[in-house]
């Protein structure tokens, strides 16, 4: 069960955050276009990060933590969808914010 906490914290933070889709209605994952634009950068910038940390010997991952579906440059699959969970549910907690505050 080890193998998949990272994928347990990151489906926690997905299924936390929901409930401001549904609930509040921000509209995040009906903007599939605008939350793609969002994402690309963030993505491309940290896992490129993640490639050269762990090429330099800088970073690394448990093996006995992850599912060991690894990635080109040794990024496991779990980090790179943190790269895009993450932000996704940055973005969702902002919209929220927004919506009842009543930001434009």
């Amino acid at each position: 069960m080890r193998h998949l906490a990272y994928l347990a914290v990151l489906a926690f933070c997905l299924l936390g955050t929901l409930p401001l889709e549904v609930w509040l209605g921000v509209r995040v994952y009906r903007q599939p276009r605008r939350l793609l634009l969002t994402l690309l950068p963030v993505v491309a910038v940290f896992y490129l990060w993640d490639v050269y940390a762990i090429a330099a010997d800088h970073w690394t991952f448990d093996p006995a933590q992850t599912v060991g579906l690894v990635l080109p440059g040794g990024v496991p699959v779990e980090e790179l969808l943190f790269f895009v969970v993450v932000p996704t549910c940055a973005v969702l907690a902002f919209e929220a914010v927004r919506r009842v505050k009543g930001w434009r």
